[in-house]
This record gives C-alpha cells, structure tokens and sequence, in this order.
C-alpha cells in the first residue's frame, strides 16, 4: 500500500512538472491586467481578441502554414522513396547513409540552423522564403523517412511479392499494393512533420528574415518589446490546436504506433 501511494505521488510530481507551465499559460491569458500576472486578476478574452487582429501574427501564420505544408510534402516526395529502398534493399553504407539522413535530429538545432543558413542563404544567395523552405525540408525527411520505415516494417513484403508473380510491375505494386497499405504511417508522418516544421525555432530563427518570419519567431520578437497576455493567448489556442491534432491522430491512426 505504501508503495502504491508513492508511485502515486510521483506521478502526479510528474504531471505537475510536465503540464504545470502549460497551465500557468493557459491561465495567465484569460488575465484583465496589461501585464501578465499569475493567477491573473480579474477575468478578460481581450488578448484572445487581439490575437486575431494582430496583422503582424496573421501574416506570420500563413507563412508558417505554407512553410509547413511544401516542406512537408517535399519530406514525404523524399522519404518514402528512401524508406522503401532502407527496408527492402541492402547495399553497402547503408548504416552510414540513414545517420549521415538523421544528423538534423541528432545534431542541436542551433548548429543545424547556422549550417543551413550558410548553405542556403550566404553561399547559394537564395531568396529568403525558399531557404528556409528547403532548410524545413531539410530537418523533416529523417521525421518522415523513421515514420515510413515503421510503417512498412510493418506490412507484410510477401503481399508485394505475389502482386508482382502476378504481373505487376514493381512501381505499379508498390502504388497500388504496398503504399495503400502503409497510409496511415504516412498520414503519421504528415501530421508529425507537419506539427515539427510549424512549431520549428532554432532553425526558423537563422533562416527567417525581413519581411518573412514564421509564427513562433514573430512571437519571440512580439515578446521583446511587450509582455502582456497576448503571447499567452496564442500559445494557449497552439497548445490547444496540436493537442486537438495529434489526439485526433492517435484515434483515427494509432499515432504511437509509428513514433
């Protein structure tokens, strides 16, 4: 019983440390005073109201939304391809080839940002919003080629092999028998990447610059100058949007499946 008891207060140690901050969030923003206090003062939905009349976070949102959808997309035209190759061939460096593939997950952010930004931006002279297009397609592939390749350890290669003895060509049994099969890993690794690139900083924060920045950079810069519960607001309707994405994702997809 007494152990019981301590694992008990452990965990809720545990959820305490973990969902504290989140909810000191959530509760500053519905505060009344211009300055964010915790518990707040009085109860007040102004700052929800300006989150959506603030032009500067508006244009930044559909930055960050097409920023995420292209890169994305790119990671998936370039990760399935690869994660078939991973799974159903063997060829020498392989090893070496998928950590050389995963070095923008290992490698910290801040590094990988300052790598891309003079790969991308000093050397190639790229447009702003397209270096940092590639730079999120950059740190998405090894998301979406982990998710993929779980996906299609997965399903039996044996179904692949007699559409094949069948007549079908490799390609046209892969799009018809094998990627049919595997959607939900990859509707997992849309949904992963996607939330990844959206919510990126460190290496959104080398990569953005003047007149394109995302949304979380335009709310370091926002946080700079103010310190009222605006911030709060859209960091709590965030956390409520992801949360609402990703449990959505677990149900209909079985999510912890593949990550």
């Amino acid at each position: 019983m007494k152990r019981t008891k301590f694992a008990l207060f452990v965990l809720i140690l545990l959820y305490l440390f973990l969902l504290g901050p989140f909810l000191v969030i959530f509760v500053a923003s519905f505060g009344k005073q211009a300055v964010m206090t915790f518990p707040p003062r009085g109860f007040s939905l102004e700052w929800f109201d300006k989150v959506f009349h603030q032009t500067m976070f508006l244009d930044s949102f559909w930055t960050s939304l097409y920023v995420a959808f292209a890169a994305t997309a790119s990671a998936l035209l370039l990760g399935i391809p690869a994660a078939y190759a991973f799974v159903r061939h063997t060829f020498p460096g392989k090893n070496l080839l998928e950590t050389i593939i995963s070095s923008p997950v290992i490698v910290p952010g801040l590094v990988v940002g300052f790598a891309l930004l003079r790969f991308f931006v000093l050397l190639g002279n790229l447009p702003v919003l397209l270096g940092l297009y590639l730079g999120h397609t950059a740190i998405l592939i090894p998301y979406a080629l982990r998710v993929v390749t779980a996906s299609l350890r997965n399903f039996d290669p044996d179904v692949e092999e007699a559409a094949i003895s069948l007549g079908a060509a490799r390609l046209r049994s892969f799009f018809l028998v094998v990627l049919p099969n595997i959607r939900a890993g990859v509707a997992a690794a849309f949904i992963l990447s996607f939330i990844t690139s959206f919510n990126n900083v460190p290496v959104s924060l080398f990569l953005t610059g003047p007149g394109v920045a995302t949304l979380p950079i335009q709310m370091l810069v926002y946080m700079e100058y103010y310190f009222d519960p605006t911030i709060a607001a859209l960091s709590s309707i965030l956390i409520i949007v992801t949360v609402l994405i990703v449990q959505s994702a677990e149900k209909m997809l079985g999510l912890s499946k593949y990550v």
